[in-house]
């Protein structure tokens, strides 16, 4: 039973964004393991603080990252 951990930055995904990356993470494993895994196929979105992850030595905050995307 296969268990996919996604991490992203609080308040940069919406729920909608979320649900989706769920969707097609699932059906890229099924795609792998075969479709009777489906149901027993874990995504789980995990939200992470600004200020409690960093890239390049710097913390970014959400309005940081939604920026970068041209959101």
């Amino acid at each position: 039973m296969p268990l996919v951990d996604i991490e992203v930055i609080e308040g940069v995904f919406d729920d909608a964004q979320k649900a989706r990356m769920i969707e097609k993470v699932t059906n890229a494993m099924v795609e792998v393991e075969g479709e009777g895994m489906r149901g027993v196929t874990w995504v789980r979105v995990k939200e992470v603080r600004s200020g409690q992850w960093g890239i390049g030595g710097k913390t970014p905050s959400a309005a940081d990252i939604r920026a970068m995307a041209g959101s």
